[in-house]
């Protein structure tokens, strides 16, 4: 059967995911109308509408992870179902895939991502190029990276599908995963390019409505364009009105590479903010809640456009009488263009374990400033934890700034931006505050205004915290 064939598809797509920045991309990169709810979940998706929930637990215990994930299944109706899972392998992976199998016919795995150069070979996952273990990814992780994708899942039994199989004519990708799900087993499979992943999705589609999905958000993209595909073709119904449906898409050409390309998908015409860059009347607050090296570089960026940079000493985190309140509504040291950056000061290192402390500790530090600003979040655990202290429990996504930087509306019409923090270039931040504020200083070199009490940033602590 060709790769065009149309398959009857479920009219929408419920999404899983172990944290807020990783729903974020999930649901930028499916391209679909429909909410990311901040989870437990209450209710089924709505009739045609798609949604990613995030289930919060990439820091809980393995049990208690589980439990998340077989009650969310429960609110699963009908649709395509997609377990987003992280390209590094980090999180409760073993707990929650044993759950999210449980009741399945099957599951079809795909960890490549692509875009981040992030590939599977063999059942093994690359980090351009070089075996994940092998790497110092999981620097700030308590154990030790997997060395392939069925050790990372456990008691889970899964067979690898080779990249030759996954680009072999049709049907060989397609009668290779019926006949390991008909044994017992959960296909792991090989993927370099979004052609790859492409093939993945639409063999695994074809399997019926009994086998889930489980990949990242680029099985989520490949996910999105073969049901964009549906809704195109010869009298497919308006009703599924895919929003953004250019989302993080690469090019046909793009696609063959195994780097591809970021392309921001359009909001429609009434979520584009009203003012240019945004809703400029309220103040741009950057929290920067992860341990990755190049957050200092991001920081640097930000801080020479004109932003203040406020760091926060761990020690006054983690304890609920020491934890410092933030205004940048005050004159003193307010930045020009009313960006702020806040991180961790990481001048001595914290202990892993203390990741989730630290990350409660700086939201309720920002939790009064954030309440009439916009929001540029980095790291799923920090994101989750600052819109919680606000109490929003919904985002409608709108675009991506850049892969991954997913920017989102709130019910009261703020902008919020989530990143994962392990994404992005030293330009970053700086690109997306642009985005939201296109008034930022245009030189990178300039030097802050002499009224702010900036110092060089501070290299932010290293939190543990999943990225």
């Amino acid at each position: 059967m060709s790769r065009t064939t149309r398959t009857v598809l479920p009219p929408h797509v419920f999404a899983l995911a172990d944290d807020l920045s990783g729903a974020a991309e999930v649901a930028a990169a499916l391209g679909l109308r429909g909410r990311i709810v901040l989870g437990p979940a209450m209710a089924p998706p709505r009739d045609g509408e798609s949604v990613v929930l995030d289930l919060d637990t990439r820091q809980l215990a393995p049990q208690d992870a589980a439990a998340a994930v077989r009650a969310a299944l429960a609110y699963a109706d009908g649709g395509v179902v997609l377990k987003k899972i992280d390209s590094l392998l980090r999180g409760n992976l073993a707990a929650e895939a044993a759950a999210y199998a449980t009741g399945a016919t099957g599951v079809v795995i795909a960890p490549a991502l692509p875009v981040a150069g992030r590939t599977v070979r063999e059942g093994v996952v690359n980090l351009h190029g070089t075996a994940l273990h092998t790497t110092d990814a999981w620097r700030a992780e308590p154990g030790a990276a997997p060395v392939s994708v069925g050790a990372a899942l456990g008691g889970v039994p899964t067979r690898v599908v080779p990249l030759a199989t996954v680009r072999a004519p049709e049907p060989a990708l397609y009668d290779r995963l019926r006949a390991l799900v008909a044994e017992g087993y959960h296909p792991v499979c090989d993927a370099e390019t979004d052609t790859d992943l492409d093939a993945i999705a639409e063999a695994a589609l074809r399997l019926g409505p009994g086998v889930r999905l489980m990949g990242t958000g680029g099985l989520a993209a490949a996910l999105g364009r073969r049901l964009a595909q549906a809704d195109l073709a010869p009298g497919a119904g308006d009703e599924a009105g895919l929003q953004g449906r250019d989302g993080d898409r690469s090019t046909q050409a793009d696609r063959h590479h195994p780097t591809g390309t970021d392309t921001p998908f359009p909001a429609r015409a009434d979520d584009v903010s009203p003012a240019p860059g945004g809703t400029s009347s309220r103040p741009l607050l950057v929290v920067v809640g992860t341990a990755e090296p190049t957050a200092v570089a991001q920081i640097a960026q930000l801080v020479a456009a004109g932003a203040r940079h406020v760091p926060l000493p761990a020690h006054t985190l983690t304890g609920h009488s020491t934890r410092p309140t933030l205004n940048i509504r005050t004159g003193v040291g307010r930045a020009p263009h009313g960006v702020t950056v806040v991180s961790i000061d990481g001048t001595h290192a914290v202990d892993p374990g203390a990741a989730r402390g630290l990350a409660v500790g700086l939201a309720h530090a920002v939790a009064e400033a954030a309440h009439g600003s916009d929001l540029i979040l980095t790291g799923g655990e920090t994101a989750r934890r600052v819109l919680d202290a606000l109490g929003i429990r919904e985002l409608l996504p709108l675009d991506q700034i850049h892969h991954g930087a997913v920017r989102s509306r709130t019910a009261d019409g703020r902008r919020v931006v989530t990143r994962p923090g392990s994404y992005g270039d030293t330009d970053s931040l700086l690109r997306i505050a642009r985005a939201l504020r296109p008034v930022l200083a245009p030189n990178p070199g300039l030097a802050p205004p002499s009224d702010q009490l900036v110092a060089p940033p501070v290299p932010p602590a290293p939190l543990g915290e999943p990225t």
